[in-house]
């Protein structure tokens, strides 16, 4: 949890505190995770879960790949290798597809990663979260987001058997 406040909280309060009390998930509790050490404690951070979206129309399952952070003296040099690590583990899960949501800030970082051809990027998708009640002064909501983006991984099948639709709906927490 502290690695979460940590990293997210220079992109504003709000998500650090997301991590307060020793919480180490935000929302939906991941099934694996893959950390990584060094001589520092946690240099990065990534979770899945597998879950049932929807795109388009077309129920979906999916491991959803979150709760993404590189310790920030290592920013620019993780996203890639942690997806490449996780890779013959999404294999295992037996999933059609990974996919998962980050800032637009991360493009670069992900496009690297995407040349390789181990991922795509969807762009014109946007995505419907339903927010956890992670404070009982917020109320239970859905949220449309429209500016992040999206990459999809291909696993068990090929990226053109990914379903036609531009909003995604991740059916909940």
């Amino acid at each position: 949890s502290e690695f979460f406040r940590k990293t997210y909280e220079p992109t504003g309060a709000f998500n650090g505190k997301q991590f307060a009390g020793g919480r180490s998930w935000a929302g939906a509790r991941p099934e694996l995770r893959a950390i990584g050490y060094d001589v520092h404690g946690i240099a990065a951070h990534m979770g899945v879960l597998r879950r049932y979206i929807k795109v388009g129309d077309v129920d979906l399952l999916v491991a959803e790949l979150g709760l993404y952070g590189v310790r920030p003296d290592l920013e620019g040099l993780g996203i890639a290798h942690s997806i490449s690590v996780m890779y013959p583990v999404l294999q295992q899960l037996g999933v059609p597809f990974a996919f998962g949501t980050v800032r637009q800030a991360l493009r670069n970082h992900v496009s690297r990663f995407c040349r390789k051809g181990l991922a795509n990027i969807l762009t014109g998708v946007r995505v419907r979260s339903t927010l956890p009640d992670v404070y009982p002064d917020l109320p239970s909501t859905t949220r449309v987001d429209d500016d992040v983006l999206l990459m999809v991984l291909p696993i068990g099948r090929s990226m053109s058997e990914w379903p036609a639709g531009t909003l995604i709906d991740r059916n909940g927490p």
